[in-house]
């Protein structure tokens, strides 16, 4: 068998049309980083929403995160987590049979944003995550897709269902050791508090430290589920052997 390949974009309704027309379901990643809008990543989850609802698709999977806004009474607010809330919401209120799932922080972003920085002070590296010593799920990114294609093969096992992903639970301190061990460099635990982190002025310090004090409110995110979706899922320590050139040049 072969895979037609069809061009779609969020913001055109009948390109959507045109691809999701007598499939049996769909995957679908909305990304709030292209635009940094709450609101038109709302409007593209719903646009593909409406448009399942009218197609009658079987199954939908959609990667979606908590509405910390609505969940913290509006104490807190994670654009790039409140919309997503945002499109489960609106899946389940269509009545589209749809799995939710919840990635975890992507080990990647050990190479990016969170890529330990040389300290000011010393001939080492600093890890600036401000979790203290509450663990931090994550996972790698090439192990999501697997998990959907177990979804997409069993979806009467979970439609219905909202699905908290992660491979790991680590401490900031335990996520330093590992690199430290797999790279030869010395990583440290910062031990940046969260107001310090909302201080720091880069653009997004404050929405990022918002989402670090909802991390420490322990979402639900299941590793022996994760593990059942995609067996060949990996630790961070796996993970990581598999990055050293990415570190090299720390």
């Amino acid at each position: 068998m072969g895979a037609e390949v069809v061009k779609a974009d969020l913001e055109d309704a009948q390109s959507l049309e045109v691809a999701l027309r007598g499939a049996d379901g769909a995957f679908l990643v909305t990304d709030f980083w292209e635009h940094l809008s709450e609101e038109q990543e709302v409007a593209q989850g719903r646009r593909v929403a409406d448009l399942a609802k009218q197609l009658a698709l079987s199954y939908m999977v959609y990667s979606g995160l908590e509405n910390i806004k609505q969940l913290t009474g509006g104490q807190l607010a994670v654009p790039h987590f409140d919309g997503k809330g945002r499109v489960e919401e609106y899946f389940q209120a269509l009545g589209v049979p749809v799995t939710c799932i919840r990635v975890p922080s992507y080990f990647e972003n050990f190479l990016t944003v969170f890529r330990p920085r040389k300290a000011s002070d010393r001939d080492d590296y600093e890890l600036a995550l401000p979790m203290g010593n509450v663990p931090m799920d994550g996972m790698a990114v090439a192990d999501l897709g697997p998990v959907v294609v177990t979804l997409m093969k069993e979806p009467e096992k979970y439609k219905g269902k909202t699905i908290g992903l992660s491979m790991d639970k680590l401490t900031v301190a335990e996520y330093a050791v590992l690199i430290s061990k797999h790279t030869g460099k010395t990583i440290r635990d910062a031990k940046i508090s969260l107001e310090s982190y909302k201080m720091l002025g880069f653009p997004g310090a404050e929405e990022l430290a918002n989402m670090f004090r909802f991390y420490h409110m322990k979402p639900d995110r299941d590793v022996s589920l994760t593990q059942k979706l995609n067996p060949q899922a990996r630790t961070f320590e796996e993970w990581i052997t598999e990055q050293r050139t990415a570190f090299k040049n720390l």
